[in-house]
């Protein structure tokens, strides 16, 4: 099912927009996808499951997450963050490693990840 993302704006619609994702496509319970939930532990989410929770993300806004992406993002606020920062909504987080901030840089390489419209 393809998800409209003409109404994603900034970082906050982002989030909704993400929520609503793991919530319809996994069944997990909306009142437990709060920004501090851990995708893993939390969430009950496999890797697998987020990766492709970040292949669906990166498709429908025509961003990449680089492989490491996986090992560095824990929350769900996290996710939201990155993906709005790779997307231009936000700035870039400060919890972003040098490491992964270069391959998100390499996977992107048409974004213009430095400056964001809200943040």
């Amino acid at each position: 099912m393809e998800r409209s993302i003409e109404n994603v704006k900034n970082w906050m619609n982002m989030f909704r927009w993400i929520v609503k994702l793991i919530r319809d496509d996994y069944g997990i319970e909306e009142t437990r996808l709060n920004r501090t939930a851990v995708l893993e532990n939390d969430l009950g989410l496999t890797h697998a499951q987020i990766g492709e929770i970040m292949g669906k993300i990166g498709e429908s806004f025509g961003i990449r997450f680089p492989p490491c992406a996986q090992w560095e993002i824990d929350r769900l606020e996290e996710l939201c963050l990155v993906a709005s920062w790779l997307n231009g909504f936000y700035r870039r987080p400060d919890f972003v490693s040098l490491r992964l901030e270069a391959r998100c840089r390499a996977a992107n390489p048409f974004l213009d990840v430095d400056s964001a419209s809200t943040g």
